[in-house]
């Protein structure tokens, strides 16, 4: 009755379906990221009056980090959600008026 059981532990991240780069980056982060870096890539190449190795400095410093950002996203969600999240909140929350009211100074009513 000694029978041995083989136990294999299973990586958390057996199952990472929807993630490239070893479970790194979300598809959809990946997807928003390209498209952002091909987006501006472009504006930045056509409008930008430089030439030469001004204008890969330039495209180097502004395109890397918008890519990083948008790679990994804002508080755990994709970069377009995120702001979507934040123009939902500015359009429909509620703004709150209060009148104010101002007491006219008056003697108590028990006074002797």
């Amino acid at each position: 009755m000694d029978e041995k059981q083989n136990l294999y532990p299973i990586p958390a991240n057996f199952t990472d379906s929807g993630k490239i780069l070893g479970g790194m980056f979300h598809l959809r982060n990946a997807i928003e990221a390209i498209v952002l870096v091909v987006a501006f890539g472009f504006y930045e190449h056509t409008l930008l009056p430089m030439s030469g190795i001004a204008e890969v400095i330039v495209m180097a410093i502004t395109l890397i980090p918008l890519a990083v950002v948008s790679l990994l996203g804002l508080n755990g969600e994709s970069l377009f959600r995120f702001v979507g999240h934040i123009l939902y909140f500015l359009f429909t929350s509620r703004r709150l008026h209060f009148r104010r009211i101002e007491h006219e100074e008056t003697q108590a009513p028990n006074q002797l």
